[in-house]
């Protein structure tokens, strides 16, 4: 018999480690998911960087935050964003009609629980052009994202303050989802949080059940879930 604590590949592309499945989707009342390569099929900033010529730097930058080799978000969002100085608030357009598409599962899976009654929660270290869209599609409770700022058209490389703070890094994803599950009179042990990168390990540590979908290794390791083929409905397969 294999030991539920070790991970172990239930099915190709779908490992599982720390519960025995099935587990009951009507238990848990809230999921939190990531946005970008999570829900959908992008990076949002690469693809702004595209539009200045400046995708393989902003990209790399991008990578290596995702996979934890550099620890502060918030300098690397930064950093990334002084590149994109400039760029014109039609490219944003662009990649919201042109290059964004949702995820393989992603509609289904979150309709699904919200059939079953769950809240969801779109928290996202990206940006409120695409999180409002994405939140409007799949008809989200909640939405947490950094807000660009815009003048004469064109992005000034920095952000919006917001009354919560000024980035939306790992510890805000992980308080948003503790925030909403306690306005809802939840536990966070009835919390299902789907991410990708080393931004959503803190979230994603704080729920009864974390999902990585399609990720970096580190976070493959860590998640009760990995999905590494296959869309996100896989996850239903461990739910009734």
């Amino acid at each position: 018999m294999t030991d539920a604590m070790t991970p172990h590949e239930i099915s190709p592309g779908l490992v599982i480690q720390g519960f025995t499945p099935p587990l009951r989707l009507r238990d848990f009342r809230l999921a939190a998911f990531d946005m970008d390569s999570t829900l959908i099929n992008i990076e949002c900033i690469d693809e702004i960087a595209a539009a200045a010529g400046r995708k393989a730097e902003v990209a790399a930058i991008t990578e290596a935050a995702m996979r934890g080799e550099i620890t502060d978000f918030k300098d690397s969002l930064r950093r990334r964003l002084a590149l994109l100085k400039g760029v014109p608030e039609s490219a944003l357009h662009e990649v919201l009609h042109e290059r964004l598409q949702f995820n393989p599962g992603a509609r289904e899976l979150t309709a699904a629980m919200k059939a079953a009654g769950l809240k969801l929660v779109l928290v996202s270290g990206g940006f409120t052009f695409f999180t409002r869209f994405v939140a409007a599609e799949l008809g989200m409770d909640f939405v947490r994202s950094n807000e660009l700022e815009f003048k004469d058209g064109a992005l000034t490389g920095g952000l919006v303050e917001q009354p919560w703070g000024d980035i939306c890094d790992g510890a805000e994803k992980r308080r948003m989802l503790l925030e909403c599950a306690a306005a809802i009179g939840a536990t966070p042990a009835q919390a299902i949080a789907v991410g990708d990168g080393a931004n959503d390990l803190l979230m994603m540590g704080a729920a009864g059940l974390s999902v990585a979908y399609h990720a970096k290794p580190k976070v493959r390791e860590q998640a009760m879930v990995a999905i590494n083929e296959g869309g996100l409905d896989r996850l239903l397969g461990l739910l009734n």
